[in-house]
Parts: structure tokens; C-alpha cells; sequence
């Protein structure tokens, strides 16, 4: 008998102490139902407490093992799967939540205005726009506004462009910058994770 095992990088146990197969992992059984499979307690919880466990794939296989002796079995997902274990549902505050949106955007915010107003101060810009407009209508204008604000509506609609996460309607169907960033700072605290519990389980 072929069993497939795709466990996932992290899964979240909300009040139940019991791990099962089907919380952390897809499981496909050649020619047979996975019910029983997916039924399997991997891992029991053994602190009543928010934490963060560590469990590795060959904890999986030798509980897979233990039921079926003769079985073959292949991972084709995670290594070391985390698993955070809640002892109640978080309950999210609304206001708390705006809260942090709004201070984070306002220093986003705050930060990038910034730093672009230093780039033009370093690269000179408004002395680009009075060349530039000297020399197509042959006039010495401070900041001329024919050039400066087509630049700053364009400037505008490129950061919406760039970001495309400003509207339900999107320009494609490709992550954003900031959600690709997400992703990665998820797959490095992870790692990071991983890496701690495993020297903790070592040194212990």
C-alpha cells in the first residue's frame, strides 16, 4: 500500500489537544478512502497554554507505520511542520484593529513622502523641469507647472499601478509587492521557528 503525505509549514489547533493527520496534512492512499488515515492522532498537546510546537515529518511516519507496518510511505510536502495551539478562539477588536491600520498607514505614509522629497532634493528635480522647460519654450520659469504637475499626477497613479491593492478592481491577477513581502517575512519567521525548536530539541 502507497500512502502520499502533503503536510503543511504551519497549522493552527484551536482548544482541542488532540492532533490529527487531517489538521496538518493532505493524505492520498493508493486504491483506498483516507478517512481512517486522516483520523490518526499525530500529536497530543501537552500543555494547556498558547504555544508553539514543533513536530517533524517522521513523527507522521512512524504513527503511519505503527497502523500500517507494510505500507510505503512518501512526503511530498514540509519537513517540520509548526503548530500553534490556541486554548480559546482570539477574538479581534475592530477599533483595536483600525487602530494599527491607520497608525501604520500614517507612518507608511509619512515615511515614503520623505523619502521621495529627498530623492528630488538630491537628484535636483525641479532644476531638471526649468532645463527641460527652457529648452522647449525657450523661457527661464521657476517650478514651471506645465511639467510639475503632470509629473505629480503621474507619480501618483504609478505607485496605485505599482501596488495594485487599492481597489476591488485589480489590473492583474499577480500578488502585489506588499503581499509578496508578506509572504516572504511569514516563510523567514517560520524558518526561523523551526530553526530555534530544533536547536531547543537538540540541546534538551
Amino acid at each position: 500500500m502507497d500512502i502520499y503525505i502533503k503536510p503543511v509549514e504551519k497549522a493552527q489547533i484551536i482548544q482541542k489537544r488532540d492532533v490529527l493527520l487531517r489538521d496538518i496534512a493532505e493524505v492520498f492512499i493508493g486504491g483506498q478512502t483516507t478517512g481512517e488515515a486522516e483520523k490518526l492522532v499525530v500529536f497530543r498537546i501537552p500543555e494547556n497554554g498558547k504555544k508553539t510546537y514543533l513536530l517533524s515529518v517522521v513523527d507522521i511516519i512512524k504513527v503511519l507505520n505503527q497502523k500500517w507496518p507494510d505500507a510505503t510511505i512518501s512526503n511530498v510536502g514540509e519537513m517540520d511542520i509548526l503548530i500553534e495551539y490556541l486554548p480559546v478562539a482570539e477574538k479581534r477588536n475592530p477599533l483595536w484593529l483600525w487602530t494599527k491600520v491607520f497608525f501604520v498607514s500614517l507612518v507608511l505614509f509619512v515615511g515614503a513622502s520623505t523619502t521621495i522629497m529627498c530623492f528630488h532634493s538630491d537628484t535636483q528635480v525641479p532644476l531638471v523641469f526649468e532645463n527641460v522647460y527652457y529648452m522647449f519654450f525657450g523661457e527661464n520659469k521657476e517650478i514651471p507647472k506645465l511639467l510639475s504637475i503632470p509629473y505629480s499626477i503621474g507619480l501618483g497613479l504609478g505607485i496605485i499601478v505599482f501596488f495594485n491593492h487599492f481597489t476591488k478592481i485589480s489590473l492583474t491577477q499577480d500578488p502585489t509587492p506588499i503581499e509578496i513581502e508578506m509572504t516572504t517575512y511569514e516563510k523567514e519567521t517560520n524558518a526561523s521557528v523551526i530553526d530555534y525548536l530544533n536547536r531547543r530539541k537538540g540541546g534538551a
